[in-house]
Parts: structure tokens; C-alpha cells; sequence
């Protein structure tokens, strides 16, 4: 071999991507692997091939609060639904059903997806959840289910969605 790098060949060619690590903004996130078996005292749940789930503790389990639990206790929501309007202030208890069984069935399989308060406010009601997949995904049900108008952003720091609803 010359020394010269051909041009189709791309194992030769130097990388042009930079690896850098990834700023993770949500301190709830793992930086790596509980250790198994590891269950969450407050809610049961376990942390098994690599994911919590719903199951049967072994006795000699970890015992550490899961992320759920944790976002829970320090009050720090990773979603926040917000619902509103004249057709909200008329069905408000229809919707709310709608909402809580969308999250139960979304809990039943994912136990770090959760509600974690209800607030009403004066025209409004604002719901916060432990997981910014299942606001989005009650924000599409409730948009399927009543039409509307739906807005979702993330805060500036990128670690809290925001979804609002209103008809």
C-alpha cells in the first residue's frame, strides 16, 4: 500500500462527527443500571431486566425509591397539562375521567408514568405528571376524543412540558 487513502474507501477517512456526551437535564434520569434486584418502597415497583416494572419483589432487594416516587416527593413534575374554556368549565367532570383512566391504563404497564396532582385554579385546571410522554399522550387523547385547540412546548431548560387544552 502507497500510504494514500482512496476516496471510496471510508475506513480509512478520519472521523468528522465529534462524540461529546449528551447534557442530560433531567437529574431523575439513571446515569447507569440499578442494581437487581432493587425495589421502590412507596410504590412497589421493581427494577428488573433493566427497567421498572410492575412485579414481585425478592426479599433480599435493594430498596431504593424509584424515579416516580422521587419526583413525587420533591414536588419537580416532568409534564404539566393545563385545561381550560367554556367546553372544559361544562364537561369538566367527563374530561377529568378521561384523564385519570388514560394515566391509570398507561401506569398499569409503565409504573414511572403517573399523576401527580390536580389543582383547580380560577378558570383553569392544572394536572402534573411524573413523565412527559403520558401528558402528551393525554393531550392527543383529549384532542381525539373532544377536538380542540392543543399547544405543547417544553420550558427553556428543555426539563418540563408543558400542555395545554382547551375547547
Amino acid at each position: 500500500m502507497t500510504g494514500r487513502r482512496k476516496r471510496g474507501d471510508y475506513v480509512h477517512h478520519p472521523r468528522r462527527d465529534r462524540m461529546d456526551e449528551e447534557r442530560v437535564s433531567d437529574p431523575y434520569r439513571a446515569r447507569g443500571k440499578w442494581p437487581e434486584p432493587t425495589a421502590c418502597p412507596e410504590c412497589g415497583a421493581i427494577f428488573h431486566e433493566g427497567r421498572w416494572q410492575w412485579g414481585e419483589a425478592a426479599p433480599a432487594a435493594e430498596k431504593h425509591l424509584c424515579p416516580a416516587c422521587q419526583r413525587v416527593r420533591d414536588r419537580v413534575p416532568a409534564g404539566q397539562l393545563t385545561l381550560g374554556g367554556e367546553f372544559y368549565a361544562a364537561h369538566r367532570d367527563e374530561i377529568l375521567h378521561l384523564v385519570r383512566n388514560t394515566e391509570a391504563k398507561a401506569r398499569a404497564e409503565h409504573p414511572l408514568e403517573r399523576l401527580m396532582d390536580i389543582r383547580d385554579e380560577e378558570n383553569r385546571t392544572l394536572i402534573t405528571f411524573t413523565d412527559a410522554h403520558l401528558v402528551h399522550g393525554i393531550g392527543e387523547a383529549l384532542r381525539h376524543a373532544y377536538h380542540g385547540e392543543l399547544v405543547s412546548r417544553y420550558t427553556d431548560d428543555g426539563d418540563l412540558l408543558r400542555v395545554s387544552w382547551s375547547r
